[in-house]
């Protein structure tokens, strides 16, 4: 048994040294220093300034510091480099906090990573990239986790609808991508989305289209029903009045008809009345069904088997605008292996999490304290009642 143990902890070991950890920034004192802050906006007087802070809440100031937008209606672009890869033949995972204590009703919240050269100082929205991922907001119509995936010089959207969390707190982003072009997506460690990266973006051109030779038959019959032609309407159908004089109707006692004119008596809709007349509807005795257009193979489709594959992944940044500041990223984790990153989060992101979510309950009940009481009834209302 102990050697089974043992056996199964140095597989475990082996599987942590074999993976490889791209990026990691946890935003110390020194944060600066490794990422180059974009100036694209500032001509136009646009461009916002990163603040360093934990916000309100959090479960260690220092630890929890993460850079955080700090001017509303303002562009914000930040990048750091780090040495060249392909996640070709490998996992690629994506991982990082997020929080918007602004409570966001309008802005971004996600990483951009691309290829090289590095943008620098000249990072902004039209700058090229490889992966886009990350909670968007926009109103209450607009509140989903974007996955973007640059293919063949295109970005593609994915076409499933993911959620973000919708609160003030801490929360964990993961995008988990698979060399059998399978991907995740985790929000706080929990699966929110996973397929085929081919049937949920719109990669390849479909496998099959209507062949254009083909087209529905002139003769072709598609209408299930038909007005019975034995069904004759009845000869007094329309003698029957839509609407008729009010019988309860009285004309009023000042009433001058030399003043006034002939009076009459307000119409109503005839209780008797019947309608439009319609024929019955029958069974369509030469009906064929519905047509439908013959497929063949598309000449234009052709499988990759590298879809998920980038040859160059060489920075990460934020290039968001926001209506109103206040986000905080931190503890971004770029590698090739899901449990390691777990790892990661589970030494970061869950102590943090946890605090926070202490403070801001504590802090509101505290509030809920020292709210006034409701004032009691009197007691001469209390005996009225």
């Amino acid at each position: 048994m102990r050697s089974s143990v043992l056996a199964l902890l140095v597989v475990a070991l082996v599987g942590f040294a074999a993976a490889t950890v791209h990026f990691k920034e946890e935003f110390p004192a020194d944060w600066e220093s490794r990422w180059t802050k974009s100036v694209a906006k500032e001509k136009e007087g646009a461009q916002g300034k990163w603040a360093w802070n934990a916000g309100e809440f959090f479960n260690d100031q220092e630890a929890d510091k993460g850079i955080q937008t700090s001017e509303d209606n303002r562009f914000y672009g930040i990048a750091a480099q780090f040495p060249k890869f392909s996640n070709k033949g490998k996992d690629l995972v994506i991982q990082y906090q997020v929080k918007f204590p602004q409570k966001i009703d309008c802005g971004g919240g996600y990483l951009k990573l691309g290829p090289g050269p590095f943008p620098g100082e000249g990072f902004h929205g039209d700058t090229e990239y490889n992966i886009m991922f990350g909670p968007d907001y926009c109103g209450p119509s607009t509140r989903k986790v974007h996955v973007i995936f640059n293919y063949k010089g295109k970005n593609h959207l994915i076409k499933k609808t993911i959620t973000p969390k919708d609160d003030t707190l801490t929360h964990l982003y993961t995008l988990i991508v698979h060399p059998d072009n399978t991907y995740k997506v985790l929000i706080d460690n929990k699966e929110e989305a996973a397929g085929k990266l081919a049937e949920d973006w719109d990669f390849l051109p479909p496998k099959e289209i209507k062949d254009p030779s083909k087209s529905k038959p002139a003769d072709w019959v598609d209408e299930a029903e038909i007005d019975d032609p034995t069904d004759k309407k009845p000869a007094d159908w329309d003698a029957i009045p839509k609407t008729i004089a009010d019988p309860d109707a009285k004309k009023p006692e000042d009433w001058d008809d030399a003043l006034d004119g002939e009076w009459e008596a307000p119409t109503i809709a005839n209780p008797e009345y019947k309608g439009e007349w319609k024929a019955k509807r029958i069974p369509n005795p030469a009906y064929k069904g519905p047509w439908v257009h013959p497929m063949i193979a598309n000449p234009e489709y052709k499988e990759d088997a590298n879809i998920y594959a980038y040859n160059d992944f060489s920075w990460v940044g934020v290039d968001i605008w926001q209506v109103k500041s206040g986000t905080i990223f931190d503890n971004i984790y770029i590698g090739d292996n899901a449990e390691e990153a777990a790892a990661y989060a589970k030494k970061t992101f869950e102590p943090a999490a946890k605090g926070e979510k202490e403070a801001f309950d504590k802090k509101e009940a505290e509030k809920k304290a020292a709210e006034p009481a409701a004032p009691a009834a009197a007691e001469d209302d209390k005996d009225e009642l």
